[in-house]
């Protein structure tokens, strides 16, 4: 098999030649940007600076042969922004972080050094000396218990959606960049860039609220979210449709460490819906993609509702959150929507277990989740900064 029909074989339920695996096909399932150059050291490949794709997250692109080392099988695509399918070094220009990290991105002037070793970005986000990543207050969510809740003007957010409807200009561009993406790699593409995530707009607090005491608008602000994805997807997916195996469609985080956010039946009536409009017009419109969701924490109870909403991929099996192990999820997944990722649990075995701990974990969550096929291997989330790359090469050795 070549890696692409690996990896499309294993998200349509056919048999394949070995479990398929993922680093940094999406952003959250990728590496530290301060832990990659240990792992390419490791590995015994010759030194280069990261590239930091995801500035937020300080994530690193993985190259080509990083992926050719653990024997994954998916490429990263941003629209015509970036991508791991061939070098851009034209798009990349140094950057220090004050000493900490020698690597590359694509805006250094973004960047601006305080006296106390603080680096903020865009003047809006810090990340300290002591962190890995760059972060704002209450991690960006608002956080205002006081007074009425948020219920902005849905006609000014309609006008604003309807200004960034894609050109045909930018159409040609990704169709372009896509194309090449296609041409130079024989792995499956996993495009990010067309998403519709619902979400918790006003932030999780107050938006919990908001769905409970207001559902008529939030039922209202989520037909014009989904209506001007649909728009979008008539106007780009005809264009990318051959060139793109995965649609990273939406990351809406559902889950605590408990359980979900909203009662599964709110979550049902409020947002199951809306994704099903617009993952029937996606499958519509590129037959032969894949749809996936991204949503942490524990929410298995909402995973019939998740199916029902025309995913057909899951991520990022998060089965550390909640009372239900690996074996339920996939038992109750099983020839019902793939999942992607819950190889081993970045929470407590990965930064706290040994080598062996990690090895035992990602082979005994492999065989189990690839039953039946319907599988691609990757941690849980994002391979953080403090984890040490043997960790990781036998993370994906084991599988």
């Amino acid at each position: 098999m070549t890696r692409r029909e690996r990896v499309l074989n294993a998200v349509n339920f056919r048999p394949v030649d070995r479990t398929p695996k993922d680093l940094g096909g999406m952003n959250s399932t990728g590496i530290s940007a301060f832990a990659y150059p240990n792992l390419v050291k490791a590995l015994g490949l010759p030194y280069r600076r990261p590239r930091i794709h995801d500035t937020g997250q300080m994530l690193a692109m993985p190259d080509i042969d990083i992926l050719d080392a653990l024997d994954c099988d998916v490429v990263h695509a941003a629209m015509d922004s970036h991508t791991n399918a061939f070098p851009e070094p034209e798009k990349w220009k140094p950057y220090g972080f004050n000493g900490r990290l020698d690597a590359l991105v694509r805006q250094p002037e973004a960047y601006k050094v305080h006296e106390d070793g603080t680096i903020t970005m865009n003047e809006t986000l810090s990340m300290p000396p002591a962190s890995h990543v760059f972060d704002s207050a209450h991690g960006g969510q608002p956080l205002d218990l006081t007074g009425e809740l948020p219920h902005p003007d849905l006609n000014d957010m309609k006008k604003s959606l309807s200004a960034q409807v894609f050109t045909d200009e930018r159409i040609r561009a990704v169709e372009d960049y896509l194309k090449r993406v296609r041409s130079s790699t024989d792995r499956a593409v996993m495009f990010n860039g067309l998403q519709y995530g619902l979400g918790y707009p006003h932030g999780i607090a107050a938006w919990s609220m908001l769905c409970l005491t207001d559902p008529d608008y939030v039922k209202a602000r989520h037909d014009i979210v989904i209506e001007h994805a649909i728009t979008q997807m008539k106007r780009l997916l005809p264009a990318i449709a051959p060139y793109v195996d995965i649609i990273m469609a939406s990351s809406d985080d559902q889950g605590t460490q408990q359980s979900s956010i909203l009662p599964p039946d709110t979550y049902r009536e409020l947002y199951t819906p809306y994704y099903r409009r617009a993952n029937d017009a996606a499958h519509r419109l590129a037959p032969d993609s894949k749809i996936f969701l991204h949503s942490c924490g524990a929410i298995y109870d909402l995973i019939d509702s998740v199916i029902e909403g025309g995913f057909d991929i899951l991520n990022p099996v998060q089965w550390s959150a909640g009372k239900h192990g690996f074996r339920e999820w996939k038992d109750k997944c099983r020839g019902r929507i793939s999942l992607w990722g819950g190889g081993v649990n970045t929470q407590t075995t990965l930064p706290l277990g040994t080598v062996n701990d990690v090895k035992r974990e990602a082979a005994e969550a492999a065989s189990y989740l690839s039953g039946d096929s319907g599988f691609v291997f990757c941690a849980i989330h994002n391979l953080l900064a403090e984890i040490p790359p043997e960790k990781i090469i036998a993370m994906y050795q084991a599988v």
